[in-house]
This record gives structure tokens, sequence and C-alpha cells, in this order.
């Protein structure tokens, strides 16, 4: 442990698998007290086992990220417990796919801004006020939104989901810009991954409703084709990336896009023979 986030508090939604787990993990490792979040009840506790057998400090709070009273809640916890709160990751989020717009359900549609979009707005509006009252002590304080690739450029298929995660980019950029004004000590920035082979592939539908059956998707196949350094990421990929913006060393970076997806964005290369 080399203590980039020592004696920091690190609130993570969607912490109890996949990137969200990463994230946890690695921001204990670092010296955080991590705050994780999920509506997943069986994983959430073993993910604070984990991190408790390591030798860091984390709790586990039941949470569904559109619940604006639980967010209240939540803040309130954190507040009594740990009295001060530095460090805000929102990532919780789904994916929900359609062959074609015109057969994405409203209800999906809605579902998926709801948590993607809805969650992102309000752990802003609910966490500021006890990051201003601890930042007002330290100097600073670190939000992280987890956008996506999709949020950088379109996706066939995932229309609804690239809209969220678009709106994610931008919701950042504003939140810096007023944190900026105000002069808060406050930093705002999105991360946006590419291919991560996490457990969302099993779970994005890719019929017209959330209730459709999954088609199987070759998330290492998908990124050897599609991604120039030809393999998915790893969750702790992004999860380096996310410590970094968290961290004081990156103190002069704010309203800015952390792109993790293996040269995606940048461009397509044939792949050589090795």
């Amino acid at each position: 442990m080399t203590g980039q986030v020592a004696g920091k508090v690190a609130l993570v939604t969607g912490g109890a698998s996949g990137i969200g787990q990463a994230i946890a993990e690695l921001l204990s490792e670092e010296g955080a007290s991590v705050v994780l979040t999920d509506v997943d009840e069986l994983k959430g506790p073993q993910v604070v086992a984990g991190i408790t057998k390591a030798g860091g400090e984390a709790i586990f709070l039941h949470q569904d990220v559109t619940s604006e009273p639980r967010w209240a809640e939540i803040i309130g916890e954190i507040e009594r417990r740990f009295g001060r709160l530095d460090v805000l990751v929102s990532n919780a989020g789904i994916g929900i796919g359609a062959p074609s717009i015109v057969e994405m359900s409203l209800a999906d549609w809605r579902r998926q801004t709801a948590i993607n979009l809805d969650g992102v707005f309000l752990s802003v509006k609910y966490s500021l006020p006890l990051m201003r009252k601890t930042s007002a002590k330290t100097g600073g304080g670190s939000i992280v939104m987890m956008s996506s690739l999709a949020g950088l450029r379109g996706a066939p298929t995932l229309a609804g989901y690239s809209a969220t995660k678009g709106g994610v980019r931008l919701f950042a950029k504003s939140v810096a810009m007023e944190c900026a004004s105000l002069g808060d000590g406050i930093r705002v920035n999105s991360v946006h991954p590419g291919i991560i082979d996490t457990p969302i592939w099993g779970k994005i539908p890719s019929g017209g409703t959330a209730s459709s059956q999954n088609a199987p998707i070759d998330c290492e196949g998908l990124a050897k084709a599609a991604t120039p350094l030809g393999r998915a990421g790893k969750a702790r990929e992004i999860a380096q990336g996310v410590l970094f913006l968290a961290s004081d060393a990156s103190s002069y970076l704010t309203g800015s896009e952390l792109v993790i997806d293996g040269g995606m964005f940048a461009g397509t290369t044939p792949r050589r023979p090795s």
C-alpha cells in the first residue's frame, strides 16, 4: 500500500461487483475508508468482508440509487460514522439493449435513465454538501462519475444507454464548472470505459424489454476484434484510473474525461500477426 488516498472517506455506488467492486477494493488498499452501496444485499457484505480481511476499513449500505429518501439516509449515516466525505464515485448503472430504438419500451428507457442518470444526479445533490464541509477543512475533494465509451460516440442497439452516459459526461462538466465557480475545492471528472470484462455483459437484455432473453456475448472476442490493444480491459484497470482521479495526484484536473478503452476512441488499426 502506498497510501494515495490515506485518511480519505470514499463512497462508491454499485460497489458489490464488477468495476464498482474493483474500485472499492483498490481505494481501500490505498488507505481510504470505503462506503460501498448496492442493491445486492448478498454480494455487498461479501466485498466488505474481503476488504476487512485484507486489513482495510469498509461498510456496506443497501441502496437503490433512484430513491431520494434513501440518499438522505446514506449521507446522514456517513456523516454520523465518519464525519466527512472526500470522494464520491458515482458508479451504479445498468445497460439495456434493443435491436432497434423503435423496439425499446418506454418502461425500459425510463428504468435505465432513472438508474444511470437520475441516480448520478441524486448522488451529487446529496453528497456535495458534506463534501463541501469536508473540503473547507481539508482543501479539496473529488467526484468521479462513471460514463462509458458509449457516452462519447454512438452505439447501435444501445441508443438509450448512450443517451444516459452522454448525459453523465456533460453533467460532470457542468458540476465541475459550478464547483470551480464557488471555489469549493471539489473536482469533478468522468471516466469512460470501453469493453471491460465484468458481469454486466451477461445482464444486458438484447430484446425490446428488460425481461428479454439475454443473447450470449463473447466479451473477449468482441474486444479482440474492435480494440486496438486486442483484448478486453479488466475492472482493476478502470479502478486504477479512478484512484488517480480520487487522489491528490490529479489536483489540477477537473471537468475532464478519462477514456480507458484500449484505444477504441482513438481509431482503428489492423491487427498484425505476432
